[in-house]
């Protein structure tokens, strides 16, 4: 691994010295007419004029507060829900949706950071994702490609990274990306080498099957850098272990097929909500449900898995293979407990909000047959038209509160003056028909326009 720090502190030296996006950024541009949803708690406003330079927000108002300076580009905004740049906090960048873990683990490295993963980039930032957390991967590869898209060399999201997973032993064959502890030094030297590295925040799983000091010791090491720890929620026994060692956001809802959360863990995770300023801020949660949700419905009509929106920036023979992973859609053994669990999911969601904790969303994005072109979309469609979540809490937890949770909230998630200019825009009311977000027509970030009138804009 020591190998896998030096390579990646080399590569990030030299693409270090690729051109800033900033020359780019300089124009200014007025976004005009639209009903502009801000991210924070108040109403939309109605014919909103939102001023942007370089690439940030320098001013916002409406038609009749706010006048359009002369030499700024004025785009039209008529007709459009206007809101911030969505996020997507679990997303996997190094799969693409094939059905084989076995196989793509073997096949693909050498293609993670030259093909797979600014595929993955691109289609998230063309689908209105301009911030995603990208929840494992090789450690070089993910410095490397956060620096590629920030520099400006490739499009995608804004990055926040956790490298490889922290878990008591790696599955076979899968040490590039997974990285086991032996020890309590052994837990501490692994996230120290994470955060050294440059990473945003650390990943532990199965943090139930090691001991309680060397879980403990991945959570404190990882607070002592400021690092955030999101953690699986699978088993009961990783939530209880999770919530007594600090972890900061756990994930999913779980493998079993359990009607809901033991009562045990609804007390204790009450306790938590109950403490959070005092514990450091709010106990965040990301569901990611949309994936087992409408898996019957893929199996029904999986006509979607033909929209060529994923094929964007992947190889013919990496989409032929994608194609024939998932041929059969009924016989994935990944889903083979599905069935059993979507039941659990309504009242899952309904305990963790009744519980106090703040929901994220978060997709699972790359897993068999969820694109990053699809995912985000879908999993809003399903907090809002299955789960019952309002429209304005969804999206919300789509751009605030995860820019609050990864604590840059100062020039993060909201529309608003002096954050950055990461502004998405879709034809019609999102509040009312939420999966307008499937199209989504206009995307800026940081003040570059990706995409409008629905069509790409090549950088």
């Amino acid at each position: 691994m020591v190998g896998i720090r030096f390579f990646a502190v080399a590569l990030i030296t030299v693409i270090s010295v690729f051109a800033s996006v900033d020359a780019q950024a300089a124009e200014k541009k007025a976004l005009v007419g639209g009903r502009l949803i801000d991210g924070l708690l108040g109403p939309p406003i109605a014919n909103s004029v939102i001023l942007v330079e370089g690439e940030s927000i320098v001013a916002v108002g409406t038609t009749a507060t706010l006048e359009v300076p002369a030499d700024y580009e004025v785009i039209s905004t008529e007709g459009m829900s206007v809101l911030p740049g969505l996020w997507d906090m679990h997303v996997h960048l190094m799969i693409n949706g094939h059905s084989d873990y076995d196989h793509w683990d073997k096949t693909y490295p050498d293609r993670f950071a030259s093909e797979i993963m600014p595929a993955s980039a691109e289609q998230l930032l063309l689908a209105g994702v301009t911030t995603a957390r990208d929840l494992g991967a090789p450690l070089g590869d993910s410095l490397v490609v956060r620096e590629r898209i920030a520099s400006g060399e490739i499009p995608g999201p804004r990055l926040f990274i956790s490298g490889p997973f922290i878990q008591h032993v790696p599955y076979l064959d899968t040490e590039s990306f997974r990285w086991g502890v032996s020890g309590v030094r052994d837990a501490r030297a692994k996230v120290k080498m994470l955060a050294e590295a440059g990473v945003d925040v650390i990943k532990l799983i199965d943090q139930d099957e090691m001991t309680f000091e060397e879980a403990e010791a991945v959570v404190d090491e990882a607070h002592k850098y400021g690092l955030p720890v999101v953690a699986h929620s699978h088993r009961p026994d990783e939530i209880r272990r999770g919530l007594e060692i600090g972890v900061d956001n756990f994930e999913h809802t779980g493998l079993a097929a359990a009607p809901g959360y033991p009562d045990d863990i609804m007390e204790l995770l009450k306790e938590r909500t109950a403490t959070g300023r005092v514990r450091g801020g709010p106990l965040y949660w990301t569901p990611t449900v949309e994936g087992l949700w409408n898996y019957d419905q893929v199996i029904a009509n999986p006509e979607h898995l033909d929209n060529d929106c994923w094929h964007r920036g992947l190889k013919p023979d990496t989409i032929a293979d994608i194609k024939q992973s998932i041929q059969h859609p009924k016989e994935l053994l990944y889903f083979d407990l599905t069935p059993k669990r979507k039941p659990t999911l309504i009242n899952k969601i309904k305990q963790l909000r009744e519980a106090g904790v703040v929901l994220l969303i978060g997709t699972d994005s790359g897993i068999p047959m969820k694109f990053h072109c699809q995912s985000t979309w879908n999993e809003l469609e399903v907090w809002v038209n299955v789960m019952g979540i309002p429209a304005m809490e969804t999206i919300r937890a789509a751009t605030y509160w995860p820019a609050k949770m990864m604590k840059v909230s100062d020039k993060w998630g909201t529309v608003t003056t002096g954050k950055y200019a990461d502004i998405i825009a879709v034809r019609g009311d999102v509040l009312k028909h939420i999966n307008l977000l499937q199209r989504v027509d206009f995307v800026m970030k940081g003040g570059i326009v990706y995409k409008q009138n629905g069509q790409v804009l090549e950088q």
